[in-house]
């Protein structure tokens, strides 16, 4: 486990695994209040009110796909190089949200949430690239 590419996958997983499991959860346990954040968030922007609820449930479902094959992969220890493995596919998934998120961001004006956004598609670029 000395290898600095499978602590990386690890490390990568693992920041993944915690990220969206935290946010798929309380989008979970507080639908409400996760709702009406983003219809006021995407208030001003091109989103109509009535998708917010359906863009959140698949942002939701996507955030929990990512965190769920990134924890299984953690426990699994899935850091073999090569092919889609749970924890590539957790992380790819993770791209995927963060692209969402990013555009969610870019659609409500704002920027300074998207810079946020931009640092942790860094780390999952970072993540993609050494399995």
């Amino acid at each position: 486990m000395s290898d600095p590419a499978v602590l990386a996958r690890m490390f990568v997983t693992a920041f993944f695994a915690i990220v969206f499991l935290q946010s798929a959860g309380d989008k979970l346990l507080d639908r409400a209040g996760n709702v009406a954040y983003f219809s006021d968030h995407f208030k001003n922007s091109m989103i109509p009110a009535e998708a917010v609820p359906l863009l959140f449930w698949i942002l939701t479902a996507i955030e929990a796909t990512a965190g769920v094959l990134c924890g299984l992969g953690l426990l699994f220890t899935d850091f073999e190089e090569g092919g889609m493995s749970m924890a590539a596919g957790g992380v790819a998934f993770a791209n995927v949200a963060l692209l969402c998120l990013l555009l969610g961001q870019r659609l409500a004006k704002d920027y300074a949430g998207a810079a946020v956004v931009a640092a942790y598609f860094a780390v999952s670029l970072i993540g993609i690239l050494t399995f």
